[in-house]
């Protein structure tokens, strides 16, 4: 209060926390026949062009922003005056042309005592994984290759894979992030003279005060879009619900997620001639053979017992079972919330079905695991997760109805169970498509903390958001089943917006001299209400079964549409 009174200050505000919210989708948005081509070829594609990003940091080794991999040079833009700090974690060389800047902020973290300079790295350095991701989505190096756990997914490249990329990092693994961190990242940005900022990141809660869009960041990014750059921000992973959106200002390009049409498939075939969809990115078993099924509850060691070790469902630990039970077989484990929060994880179970010489590993999906949703994970042997409870359950009857006990000991006698995996590293591109996410944050927007709709339409567009890979920091931790990995297979609206900044990109190397407000008319005018098979865009209502749940998609569940890249190229009236 005293320090507000003083002459000087204008305002002052309470500070408020804040986190987080390719390979196929340049051909998804018809990038190589089409943008790039206006461009002159993606070793063109943003050239000249700077996006700030402001996140968890960068990972300055990855391939997909070295400088040396094009044909076509890369002159640092004479527009842009940025520095690259030099520290212990980002050593001098860190930058080059194409990453023309990197800083670190943390004042606000530092003062409230939760800054570990060791563990959150006090560099530009990416502890986390998510910055390094979104920069590579918009802007990574075209055609490198996606190899994650042996397997090659093919080639990456961002969305304008010839523009500069500026980092600000002001989130942390530990702890996420402060608004003050986050303006100060702004100012800076605009200051270097970016010419677009990149936001994947929203409020933890609906800002405090007289409007939502009155708070210190979006005050720095209107003060940034008045000094020309154009603002890209994540609607939010808090949908479905109606007033949910978590990016509240007219200044500010919202964007939602929406689902390509790229899946992998897996398949699980029982002994019974069922055939039970799962998820993972894995091989299959060998040929037509079928293998008998051990859950890892009966395959335990005579002098344990499950009160011996109560998680023993979850194939976290070899100690306690018999090697001569499992091996050759699939060990069955359960794939419960523990997974989730990180306290189980895939990899160990894989370490655990390996040192037993199981043949690979079904995940049955734990009744307790409700809407989340079940990325493919990387598995180095063959392997799946049953994503749905209901087909959880009818695993479970099959392996459960044919085993064969002993009459005299109440022991099991046999295990009658089989089924082979059939792999899910192959992509399969028949998926309807665009549909707007279940997470994905809806409008309207809301005004306040009473939830008054304020006359400002959100979001304003859907770009790809799930199940995107993109480039992965060394030391990433920030998805626990790529860790050690190159790329990575996330989803979120944190996708989608960097999909926009690197088109916004494109648009701007085109049109110099087009403002903010001109790419958002570009992209906004341009956008497509119908998915590729002709109908309607659908989105999901519901995150327990989203896809029985769509509907058409309204304006507050996807904006204007669909992003269009080829015609936000040539737009016409604006």
């Amino acid at each position: 209060e005293k320090l507000s009174r003083r002459r000087e200050v204008a305002n002052v505000a309470l500070d408020f926390s804040v986190r987080t919210a390719t390979t196929h989708t340049p051909e998804f948005l018809g990038l190589p026949q089409g943008a790039w081509v206006q461009e002159g070829g993606p070793d063109v594609a943003g050239e000249g062009i700077v996006i700030g990003f402001i996140d968890t940091g960068i990972d300055p080794t990855h391939p997909s922003f070295a400088d040396d991999l094009s044909t076509n040079g890369y002159p640092v833009p004479a527009h842009f005056s940025g520095v690259c700090e030099v520290t212990r974690d980002f050593p001098s060389g860190s930058c080059n042309r194409k990453l023309v800047g990197a800083r670190h902020f943390a004042a606000s973290a530092i003062t409230r005592g939760i800054f570990n300079s060791s563990k959150d790295y006090a560099s530009p350095f990416d502890g986390d994984g998510h910055g390094t991701h979104t920069a590579s989505i918009a802007t990574g190096n075209h055609g490198i290759p996606v190899i994650v756990a042996g397997h090659n997914f093919g080639n990456a490249s961002g969305m304008a894979p010839h523009a500069h990329i500026a980092v600000y990092k002001a989130l942390y693994k530990s702890f996420g992030g402060f608004a003050a961190d986050v303006v100060a990242a702004i100012d800076q940005a605009a200051q270097d003279g970016v010419d677009i900022i990149s936001l994947s990141i929203t409020p933890n809660r609906r800002p405090p005060g007289i409007a939502t869009f009155f708070n210190p960041i979006d005050m720095a990014l209107l003060s940034a879009t008045k000094a020309g750059i154009f603002v890209v921000q994540a609607a939010g992973n808090t949908g479905p619900s109606p007033k949910s959106m978590s990016s509240f200002s007219p200044w500010i390009f919202t964007v939602g997620a929406s689902a390509h049409d790229r899946i992998y498939n897996n398949y699980l075939v029982l002994g019974n001639n069922l055939t039970i969809s799962g998820v993972g990115l894995a091989p299959g078993t060998d040929g037509d053979s079928m293998y008998t099924l051990v859950a890892v509850t009966h395959a335990l060691k005579n002098d344990t017992t499950i009160s011996t070790d109560m998680y023993v469902g979850e194939c976290q630990d070899p100690t306690h079972l018999n090697q001569d039970v499992i091996k050759g077989n699939l060990l069955i484990c359960s794939y419960s919330i523990r997974f989730v929060l990180g306290l189980s994880s895939i990899k160990q179970a894989l370490n655990t079905a390996k040192n037993v010489c199981a043949v690979g590993v079904i995940f049955y999906l734990d009744p307790f695991v409700i809407g989340f949703q079940l990325n493919p994970t990387p598995m180095d042997m063959p392997g799946l997760i049953i994503p749905s409870s209901d087909d959880s359950k009818i695993f479970l009857e099959y392996y459960n109805n044919s085993l064969v006990g002993n009459q005299t000991s109440g022991r099991i006698a046999r295990f009658g169970g089989v089924a082979k995996i059939l792999g899910g590293l192959e992509a399969n591109y028949s998926k309807p498509a665009p549909k707007v996410m279940y997470y994905s944050a809806r409008g309207p927007d809301p005004e306040d903390a009473s939830l008054s709709d304020a006359d400002i339409m959100k979001p304003n567009l859907i770009a790809p958001g799930n199940l995107i890979w993109g480039a992965w920091s060394s030391l990433g931790t920030d998805s626990a089943e790529f860790e050690g990995e190159n790329f990575a297979m996330i989803s979120g609206t944190s996708m989608s917006a960097p999909h926009i900044a690197g088109l916004a990109a494109l648009i701007k190397q085109k049109f110099p001299s087009f403002s903010p407000s001109a790419i958002a008319s570009a992209l906004s005018t341009t956008a497509t209400l119908y998915d590729r098979q002709g109908g309607p865009v659908m989105a999901q209502r519901s995150y327990s079964n989203p896809d029985s749940t769509q509907s058409p998609a309204t304006p507050f569940d996807m904006g204007s549409g669909f992003v269009n890249a080829t015609a936000a190229l040539d737009p016409g009236l604006i």
